[in-house]
Order: C-alpha cells, then sequence, then structure tokens
C-alpha cells in the first residue's frame, strides 16, 4: 500500500501528515483535489479518512478507540480493587489513564508523577478527520453533477462531511470548552476554528464557544438539507442520514439550552425512527449493530476492554448500578456483577471463549485477551432513539410541558421494565426534571454522554446543579498483584475548573501563546 499525502491541519494544528487508506480512491489516485474525478472519489475518502473507522464483530486487532478515556472522568466507573490476579498484564494497563481518572492538572500524568504520556492523540485524530471534509466539501464543488446519480451522490457526499465536521467540533467543544452558557459563551475559550482546505502558514487562536456553536449548527443546516435530497436508502448505520442529523441538532440545541428547537428535532427524529426495543421480549445482546434503536455509529467501542474481573481494572460505578431497581430489566440485561466488580455484558467475544456464559466469574476471570475484540456500535459516536425520547422528554419539563415530558419518559421506561411492575412516572415540576435526568444517565451509561450531561447541567438555567465526584486509585506491590501498597483518594468538587479538560500541552507548545483553560493542581488524600 503506498503511502499518499494530503496537506493537513492536525494536532500541532500545522503540519503535513501521510495519509493512508485501503479504499479504491486512494490507491490509485493521490488525494491532491486535482485528481478528484467524480462524486465516488470524494466517497471513498469519506469512508477511509472522515469517518472513524467501523469495526464489527470480524474485527480482530485492537486499537484504541478516539476518547474512550471519556467513561473515566465522570461517576460511571470506579476501581476494580479486587479479583483475580492479573496474569495476563504487560506492564500496567491502567497507567496511561491516570491523568483523565485523576483529574490531573495534565491529564498525560504518569500516577508516579515522574513523566507524562502523550496527550494529543485524540485532538490530533478528530483535526485530521475535520480536515479531510474540509478537502471534500471543497472538492465536492468541482466534480460533475449533472445525472440524477452523479446529483445524488454529490447530496450525499456534502451532506456527510457536513455532518460530521459539526459532530467534531461540537465534541471537541465540550471537552475543551467550557459547557455552553449564553450568558458567557461569547466570551468563553473554546477550540481553533478551520474551515478552509488552504495550507495555512500561521499558529493558530482559539475561537469562542459560541463561535465553535454557531459552525456546528452551520455545517448541521447544510447537512440537514443536502442528506433530505439524498433519497436512496441508508446503506448502514455506520453512514450518517436526514434522522441522525436531526438527533444531532437536538442534542446541539439541548446543550445551547434551545428548548423549543431540541423539542421539534427530537420529534423529527422519533416521526421517522420510533422503534424501542422492549426488555421483555427482546432476545439476544442488547448493543449491537442489529439493535433497532439504532441510528447512527461510528467507530468501534474499547470501552468494555478496561472491566475485567481482575484486580488492577476498572469496575462499573456501584452507585450507578445501584440506581437501576430490580424491576429494570437493564440491571440484569447489561450488566454483569460479582461482590463489589460490576461490568458491562460484552457482545463480541472471543471465539476461544465462546463457549462459557457471559456473565460468569470464570469468564471474566479468563478474558483478558477479550482486549482485543471491539464491540460492533461506539462508545462514544452512538445514536439511538431512546435519546430522542429523552432529549423531548427534557426540552418539554424545561418548557414547563410536564405532561408531554412524562409521556415520552412513559414510552421509554415501558420498554425497560418489567411488564408485571409500575414503571409510569407520575412527577412534575423539578421532580420530574430530577427523574429524566437519572433516566438519562441509566439509559445512555457508557455511551459518552455522561461526562458532557454533567457539564451541561452546572449552566442550566433551569434547575442548574453540579456534583462533586470522589475516584480513588490504588498502587500495587506489582503490576501482576493484587497486593495493594497505598490507595489515594481525588475529589472533583461540583464546579470544578477540571471539568474542562486542559489543552494537551504538544498544543499548547507548538502555538505559541495559546491560552489554557485553568485545570488546578490535583490533591489527594491516603485512605487508610
Amino acid at each position: 500500500m503506498r503511502n499518499k499525502y494530503l496537506f493537513i491541519f492536525v494536532g500541532t494544528l500545522l503540519s503535513v501528515l501521510p495519509l493512508t487508506s485501503c479504499g479504491d480512491f486512494l490507491e490509485e489516485y493521490s488525494q491532491d483535489t486535482d485528481y478528484v474525478r467524480t462524486w465516488k472519489d470524494l466517497d471513498e475518502l469519506l469512508i477511509g479518512d472522515c469517518y472513524l473507522p467501523v469495526h464489527d464483530s470480524n474485527y480482530l486487532s485492537y486499537t484504541s478507540n478516539v476518547g474512550s478515556w471519556i467513561h473515566l472522568l465522570g461517576d460511571e466507573v470506579q476501581e476494580s480493587q479486587s479479583g483475580y490476579v492479573n496474569t495476563y498484564a504487560e506492564g500496567d494497563h491502567r497507567a496511561n489513564s491516570f491523568g483523565y481518572f485523576t483529574w490531573q492538572q495534565r491529564v498525560g500524568q504518569n500516577e508516579s508523577y515522574t513523566d507524562f504520556y502523550a496527550e494529543n492523540a485524540t485532538w490530533t485524530k478528530i483535526y485530521y478527520c475535520i480536515n479531510v471534509a474540509n478537502n471534500i466539501i471543497a472538492s465536492v464543488e468541482k466534480v460533475p453533477c449533472v445525472t440524477d446519480i452523479e446529483q445524488q451522490g454529490v447530496h450525499k457526499v456534502r451532506g456527510e462531511a457536513h455532518f460530521l465536521r459539526g459532530f467534531y467540533y461540537f465534541w471537541l467543544a465540550n471537552l475543551y470548552g467550557k459547557p455552553y452558557n449564553p450568558a458567557t459563551a461569547s466570551e468563553d475559550l473554546c477550540v481553533p476554528l478551520k474551515t478552509s482546505d488552504v495550507v495555512e502558514d500561521r499558529k493558530f487562536t482559539r475561537q469562542t464557544v459560541a463561535e465553535v456553536y454557531a459552525q456546528v449548527l452551520s455545517d448541521l443546516q447544510v447537512a440537514e438539507r443536502e442528506l433530505r435530497l439524498y433519497t436512496n436508502p441508508k446503506a448502514s448505520i455506520y453512514r450518517a442520514d436526514s434522522t441522525a442529523c436531526h438527533l444531532l441538532l437536538s442534542r446541539v440545541h439541548l446543550y445551547m439550552q434551545h428548548w423549543e428547537k431540541a423539542s421539534v428535532y427530537a420529534q423529527k427524529v422519533l416521526k421517522a425512527h420510533s422503534a424501542l426495543s422492549d426488555l421483555n421480549t427482546a432476545s439476544g445482546k442488547f448493543l449491537t449493530k442489529a439493535n433497532p434503536e439504532n441510528i447512527f455509529s461510528m467507530g468501534g467501542s474499547d470501552v468494555h476492554n478496561i472491566f475485567n474481573y481482575i484486580c488492577q481494572s476498572y469496575s462499573v460505578s456501584r452507585e450507578l448500578y445501584d440506581t437501576y431497581t430490580t424491576a429494570d430489566l437493564r440491571k440484569t440485561q447489561w450488566y454483569w456483577q460479582k461482590g463489589n466488580f460490576v461490568g458491562p455484558v460484552r457482545t463480541t467475544t472471543n471465539p476461544q471463549y465462546s463457549s462459557y456464559d457471559p456473565q460468569s466469574s470464570d469468564y471474566y476471570g479468563r478474558a483478558y485477551s477479550e482486549k482485543r475484540y471491539q464491540e460492533e456500535v461506539s462508545g462514544q459516536f452512538l445514536m439511538r432513539s431512546a435519546e430522542a425520547y429523552l432529549n423531548y422528554a427534557e426540552a418539554q419539563a424545561y418548557l414547563g410541558q410536564d405532561s408531554e415530558a412524562r409521556d415520552a419518559l412513559n414510552v421509554l421506561r415501558r420498554h425497560r421494565f418489567l411488564s408485571s411492575a409500575n414503571s409510569t412516572v407520575n412527577s412534575s415540576g423539578s421532580e420530574l426534571i430530577n427523574a429524566i435526568r437519572a433516566e438519562r444517565r441509566r439509559e445512555l451509561a457508557l455511551e459518552g454522554h455522561r461526562w458532557f450531561d454533567l457539564r451541561r447541567y452546572q449552566v442550566c438555567a433551569v434547575q442548574p446543579e453540579s456534583h462533586s465526584i470522589t475516584h480513588e486509585w490504588t498502587y500495587y506491590a506489582s503490576h501482576t498483584s493484587c497486593s495493594v501498597t497505598e490507595r489515594h483518594r481525588f475529589v472533583l468538587e461540583a464546579n470544578d475548573d477540571a471539568y474542562t479538560l486542559p489543552i494537551p500541552q504538544e498544543v499548547i507548545s507548538f502555538n505559541t501563546g495559546m491560552p489554557n483553560n485553568p485545570h488546578p493542581w490535583r490533591n489527594y488524600t491516603t485512605v487508610e
């Protein structure tokens, strides 16, 4: 396979990187836009380098997924402090997550405070994809658009490229910018914006939260128009369509506190795709590409790989697990529990372990090699119809439309609880808002929502709230030992500055003068 070259605005914000893909277009042509002949060439570039890699149950080699550490930041995950000895360890597999899990001043901080891991992998990859989108958007204007097939192809390519660029900037904004506060968004710093395909020999600065969100909305509005004009049947959940665009618009407007618009777009989604999986009758595993609730997924999921019944690993937060009642079928169908350990049930498994019950201690004790198997749908970029119900319920509750909010919430709950149980929520006002937020936490756990939700609740004009979160980090006698030498407790206080991540140090170092986010030094107490 030959390397192809494209000028890209990436992690250091100005680089020339090799771009390699197995797409047919990339095998035959340079990625210089002078060599683009048809919309199909750009479609190949979309698949190969603008979408994050698609993995399915046949994907047998492990690669770290973009931003998989997002689940470690909030209250969904805790340490697994007891279990089998991790005899499979090749060094401490938790090590490079220490800085995220304990909210360090630099997220690349190692656990011994002697060095730093690279901090810009996610930043670099996302900006890489943004710049592929920039090139596609610029190039699509130059391809033939005469026949019906060509017109359909152009709508598809232009729509998907704008959708992806908007999604990526939205994601970056919620990692590295403050949560959207209408009162301060025009002043709060966010991330650099670049929408041109032209290489610029300059240092980049950070735009404001308002400017980045304006770009997100602009991209999604173009995507909405173009994907609506693309009338061919949807080929796969791994490609965006107008329904995915509407769901993302609903999410963005919810974050911006545009309650009416969030409701309107959620209704558009439910009109097109209202299917929910009834856990009373559903057979098989839930988070697979065959789930009827799926609207869009991008990339695989490494999330399950951090949960193994071993002492040097992570567990689903017991506090989260206990919010599911015994009548809630998600508790038994989505999770596996032994003692204080809780893990999500895997959907993709190593054939070597196919004879083991995926909810048995034997299976989880042996399954360290499962780290080389990814799930079929994303742990960060998955969109399901359930979110549309929750977005609509939340927005309507903020608008004081309690009846509409309850109806949407209860439709979802009827599909999650034992049919013999009374799952109906009858509350109103403040209690209803709390119920919706709690349901959102349970329903969308480990799908990339919780950290962003915790941030936006802080600045919500209706019933603001902020949480204090406690994480413990355990030191062991060795990487293959369960013998504890020391345990440190870290606390993320309510409204802590660390709810916004620092800009990666590699980016700050390259772009001289770029201001970073305040991120205080993280002290700890020793647990006796």
